[in-house]
């Protein structure tokens, strides 16, 4: 018989972002469903095992959007903020018709072969902050390299002025930082909203050869996007194809630089470190949480319903540690198999920047290792500290000794 509604497991504490998976390891035995109490009281379910994980990620029943989620979120006492909303119609948060709608008119923009011609111009200005690093002792790796690579390759893919990437930056920490209030939520949104109408007015009136021109001038069938969609496409594209990479390349270095005999392999066998990436996003990949998904009836997952009109998130950094699906689940291994992992997502929301993310990161580390051989963390005692996010996970900073 299935579990409903039961009592909540417990709350989710401030060292869970340190180490979410010694809660994993804690709830595992009791199935791959947790129902759990947020810090503001309301109650939502977490998906932790593989299986379940990649049905929850494509099952219709779980849905994504916005206004769906709006009066969820209510009922659970819960606001969504109107700044905030602005920017959260986008393709992540819809569903099908509108999603196929709004992706087909990005997708080309991150076909295989449209980011395979962007690799000479990745390797330009990943050589270029290697150089700048050339003659430093030690630094903080992702201040000086792991976010200024993505910044700048997403900056001139969608024609955002790269003088301007502080401001964005700024906001996005605020908005996905975890410690804001909603004043600071709010007042961040507004300005990362303001921005980015008025770049798509720039764009308008003057477009040019950049993404962010396609889109505001895109017509697919008759079909273009609204100003609203405008904006927060832009402000998805912009922090998904920054911030993920960033944490991609710092939560793996980090990651790699625990097991020196990882990194020597990887160092001398640089033709490994494809599927490197792919066990870096497996291990302790960028994303922590999928986005918020709430049911419109009755789901089973498991041994346990969840009911309608429940918020849940799927927690794929614990699906991809699962036991039942990778024998090597709590131990980095850059030679084992981690196909199929669930670090860029499921079904139709999975990633629309895979391709490129993989290639920035490949290009990344390839470089790294080849001009730094002998890199090593600063300080062998360095304990990180997380952001404080559950569905982005990245380091604050990564001290590293380039030389000897």
């Amino acid at each position: 018989m299935a579990d409903t509604a039961v009592d909540p497991i417990e709350q989710i504490g401030d060292d869970f972002h340190a180490d979410p998976h010694a809660y994993y390891r804690r709830w595992r035995p009791n199935g791959p469903v947790h129902q759990l109490r947020g810090n503001r009281g309301a109650t939502f379910w977490v998906v932790i095992g593989y299986a379940e994980a990649r049905t929850a990620l494509t099952d219709p029943r779980f849905r994504k959007g916005i206004a769906g989620l709006r009066e969820v979120l209510e009922a659970h006492g819960q606001e969504l903020f109107e700044d905030t909303a602005a920017l959260s119609g986008h393709m992540l948060n819809t569903d099908p018709p509108d999603h196929t709608r709004l992706r087909k008119l990005v997708n080309h923009a991150f076909t295989p072969r449209h980011v395979a011609a962007m690799r000479p111009r990745i390797e330009e200005i990943t050589a270029a902050l290697l150089d700048e690093l050339a003659d430093r002792d030690e630094v903080d790796l992702l201040a000086v390299f792991a976010n200024p690579l993505p910044t700048i390759v997403i900056c001139e893919l969608l024609g955002v002025p790269l003088e301007d990437r502080d401001d964005f930056r700024a906001w996005n920490k605020v908005l996905i930082g975890g410690a804001a209030t909603a004043e600071q939520a709010q007042a961040a949104a507004a300005a990362m909203g303001g921005y980015l109408r008025g770049l798509i007015a720039a764009k308008r009136a003057a477009p040019v050869d950049d993404l962010l021109s396609g889109l505001v001038h895109a017509v697919d069938a008759g079909d273009s996007l609204s100003e609203d969609e405008l904006v927060s496409m832009s402000f998805l594209l912009l922090l998904a194809g920054h911030e993920t990479t960033v944490n991609l390349i710092g939560n793996g270095l980090y990651r790699l630089l625990q097991d020196p005999a990882q990194f020597e392999a990887l160092r001398a066998d640089p033709s490994a470190i494809p599927a490197a990436v792919e066990e870096f996003l497996r291990y302790d990949g960028p994303v922590g949480w999928a986005t918020l998904r709430y049911t419109v009836e009755p789901v089973r997952l498991g041994e346990t319903e969840i009911p309608a009109g429940e918020l849940v998130y799927v927690a794929v950094s614990a699906a991809n540690r699962d036991p039942a699906r990778y024998a090597h689940h709590d131990r980095l291994d850059v030679t084992a198999d981690a196909s199929a992992h669930l670090g860029f997502g499921h079904g139709l929301h999975f990633c629309v920047g895979a391709p490129l993310a993989r290639l920035e990161a490949v290009t990344a580390f390839t470089a790294l290792l080849a001009r730094f051989p002998e890199l090593r963390l600063a300080d062998e005692t360095f304990t990180p500290h997380w952001q404080t996010n559950v569905v982005l996970r990245g380091l604050d900073r990564l001290p590293i000794r380039l030389h000897p």
